[in-house]
This record gives structure tokens, sequence and C-alpha cells, in this order.
């Protein structure tokens, strides 16, 4: 049903895709590939049968992806998406621990189907990475966009520049501890959907990163208030 959705509306725009739409194109081939790729591997699946499956033309796939492994990139990509927005949005009036406290509440009481569809299938890809090297390239991509992203929320939150090179070596190594827990808990859940890691997940993110670079980063920013609040 979703398949068919994206061709109609792929035939009805005509002219060209708004960046928006072509976001949206990708994940849907991405969401189709990632599950072929798990039911019956990587090199049994072709780029006719992500085309099928999403319900358009094989030369449409191309468009969008340079080869099929890379297919699986918008769908990895985005299973770090929540932590990147949960840290670039973190107050500087809020320790790391209770930003991400805050945040995983709302995530719960948010998160559509879809969403945890999503991440079943990211976490997957990213186990599925230990023994396909192309996938592992999507996987580790995803990572260095993080590190990137990273060197820019440290740099903000110490007030240096992204290219100082404490902040680098702080941005390389929270991104470090991200990929390991991300990779941790995903295989974990394969093991054992029940698996309390997950519910962990969060803070264990927030005092990963804390420890990572040996508590430059975590603490609320001192003299910063939330807003609303008056001076004693």
């Amino acid at each position: 049903m979703a398949a068919e959705t994206v061709a109609s509306q792929k035939k009805r725009g005509g002219g060209g895709m708004s960046e928006q739409r072509r976001r949206r194109l990708r994940l849907e081939i991405s969401r189709e590939a990632c599950r072929l790729f798990w039911e019956q591997g990587v090199d049994a699946t072709s780029g006719d049968q992500i085309a099928e499956a999403v319900g358009l033309s094989t030369r449409t796939i191309w468009r969008h992806f340079r080869n099929k492994e890379s297919c699986a990139e918008p769908l990895v990509m985005k299973s770090v998406e929540w932590e990147m927005t949960t840290l670039r949005s973190w107050p500087a009036y809020l320790s790391l621990e209770d930003h991400f406290a805050a945040e995983t509440a709302r995530l719960g009481r948010e998160a559509t189907d879809v969403d945890l569809l999503d991440t079943g299938l990211a976490v997957k890809m990213i186990r599925l990475a230990d023994t396909e090297p192309a996938l592992r390239t999507a996987w580790l991509m995803a990572c260095d966009q993080v590190e990137r992203e990273m060197a820019k929320i440290i740099g903000r939150r110490l007030g240096l520049r992204v290219e100082d090179l404490n902040v680098r070596l702080h941005a390389a190594a929270a991104s470090a501890a991200l990929r390991i827990i991300n990779e941790h808990v995903g295989a974990e859940l394969l093991e054992d959907a029940d698996s309390q890691e997950f519910a962990d997940a969060p803070d264990l993110i927030a005092r990963m990163v804390r420890r990572a670079t040996g508590d430059a980063v975590g603490d609320a920013v001192a003299g910063e208030r939330e807003p609303g609040d008056s001076m004693p």
C-alpha cells in the first residue's frame, strides 16, 4: 500500500521534485531495500527487486542511489537522527542527563508506528553491517556525519570554534561512544526484544558522552537559567 502511494505520488508530481519529497521517496526506497536485505541477504537482493517492492522503475532507483547497498543509508541515518536532534536542542541551563530524560519522555508520547518500525529496521541494518562491508560503509558514513554535527554542538556548548583541537577530540570521542552504544543496544534487542537495554539507552548515551569527553561536556552551563526564571 505504501509503495503504491509513493508510486502514484511520483506520477502525479510532474516536473521537478522538491527536496522534501525527494527525501521522503529515498526513505521509502530505503525501507523496502532494508527489509529485503534482512530477509534474503544483500547478495540475493537486486535493484529490480527493490524497485518492484517500492512500485517504481529500476531506473528511478538508480537516479536516487549510486548502488543497491547505498539504499540503506537514509534509514541508517534516521537511526541516529533522534540523538542528534536531541543534542542540537540541548538547552544551556540543563544537564545532558536531564535533557535526555525529558526528550525520551516526549519521544514515548509522540513516536509513530512508522518511527518504531524504522528503528527496528535500522537496528537490523547496523547488526547486518558486522558481516556486510558495503552496509558497514553506510553505517560509518552516518557516524562520520554524527561526528561533524557533534563538533558543532560541543563547540557551541564550550564557547569554542569547531576547528579547535579540543572540540574535535571531544567530538570524535563522543561520536565513537554513540556508535558503540547503538551497536551494543541493537545487538541486545535482536537477541531479546524485551531487553531493558533500549529503555536505558538515552541515559546511557548521556553518561557515555560525559565520560568520553572527560566531563568537559554534560553539565549545565554555569549562570544559565531557564527562560522565565526570576533572579533570586
